[in-house]
């Protein structure tokens, strides 16, 4: 779906690009599953997932998208470098506020903005190794999107551990989820 509830695709004619209608449905995702859970659960380390909590798997998610749109600056993308213990972690209305920033941002964008070039730095190895490449703001907001996919998944996965049931669809790929439709 579009910003305004539209199905978007790459001739839909809503002027939504499909990279960012699919950025801001992440996001929606990621606030919709906040609201659900309790505030106390927020915190609980996961058995399965160890050091993990809901808190740091969406301050995670966050980081990235968050990484990406400083590209607008001009700053270079890093996904390495990432502030922990941040109130996000332990505070959802931090979060959604978060969402809430890095939604307005992800609706500004303009075709032409998702076009530019960027540069990302990747660290390729344990032993601190990066290499910079080039790339498009599209490409890393779709990588972006991409990303959250399977933090959605642990997040799903430990909402289960505390009580808290999510959509069989949470954390599925679009690819997945295009492949069982197409089954149905």
């Amino acid at each position: 779906m579009g910003l305004n509830g539209r199905k978007c695709g790459p001739d839909c004619g809503c002027g939504v690009h499909p990279v960012a209608a699919a950025a801001t449905a992440m996001l929606d995702q990621c606030e919709a599953f906040i609201r659900t859970i309790p505030s106390d659960a927020y915190t609980v380390e996961s058995r399965a997932l160890k050091g993990g909590t809901i808190g740091k798997h969406i301050r995670h998610t966050l980081d990235h998208y968050r990484a990406a749109l400083a590209a607008c600056t001009g700053t270079i993308i890093d996904y390495d470098r990432r502030e922990r213990d941040v109130p996000m972690e332990t505070d959802p209305e931090a979060a959604l506020r978060a969402i809430d920033d890095l939604r307005r941002a992800v609706e500004g964008l303009k075709r032409s903005d998702l076009a530019s070039p960027v540069r990302i730095r990747v660290m390729v190895s344990g032993d601190g190794t990066e290499v910079e490449l080039g790339s498009t703001l599209a490409r890393e907001l779709a990588f972006a999107s991409h990303h959250a996919v399977h933090h959605h998944a642990m997040l799903g996965a430990i909402a289960e551990e505390v009580g808290v049931s999510v959509s069989q669809d949470f954390g599925k790929a679009p690819s997945t989820l295009s492949y069982e439709r197409g089954m149905r």
